[in-house]
């Protein structure tokens, strides 16, 4: 019975949730039997050869649950081929600079595991999604002072090349995939 690949996601908004169900369906485009689930939901990685794992960035950090799940998981993530990826607002951001700075808010993760590939996204600013009025009003200051922009950033076929990169990697390993599950 060949392995399995999982992807592993934390979201708040789902933002990161449709980041991670393009990656699953790339995946199984290209031969993987692949399951997407949320960070959560996942307790035992013995069913998986390979595992790719996300989060958006809150507060310069993945989500506490996905922190969790790398620290609770980290002996079979350092046995097994795992990838990361990122979303973030800040990634819609051009300036070089801004993507240097996510790449050292993602540092704790690759601490615990070291990725076979890391990717970054751009996300989703949905005013509406956010909870808190404070950040609301953050978020509609540097809207209108041209920082952001309110809409789906998300680069699909940048989502999809990087995740048919993953496919080489995976094979390397050996993983046969047949079909997609999520939960």
């Amino acid at each position: 019975m060949s392995k399995k690949v999982l992807v592993a996601y934390a979201s708040r908004a789902g933002a990161t949730a449709g980041v991670a169900e393009a990656i699953g369906k790339r995946l199984v485009e290209d031969g993987a039997h692949v399951d997407v689930h949320r960070v959560q939901d996942v307790d035992d990685l013995s069913p998986y050869g390979a595992a790719v794992i996300g989060s958006p960035i809150q507060a310069a950090r993945w989500l506490p649950e996905a922190l969790d799940f790398v620290w609770d998981h980290q002996a079979e993530l350092t046995r097994i081929p795992c990838a990361t990826f990122t979303v973030c607002m800040t990634l819609a951001m051009r300036k070089p600079e801004y993507q240097d700075a996510v790449r050292t808010w993602i540092q704790p993760v690759r601490e615990l595991v070291k990725p076979v590939s890391e990717g970054l996204f751009a996300g989703v600013l949905d005013l509406a999604k956010v909870p808190s009025l404070a950040d609301r009003l953050k978020f509609r200051i540097s809207i209108a002072m041209g920082v952001w922009s309110e809409g789906d950033h998300r680069d699909w076929e940048a989502i999809r090349g990087w995740a048919g990169g993953l496919t080489a990697l995976l094979r390397n390993q050996g993983l046969e995939p047949l079909s997609i599950t999520t939960g």
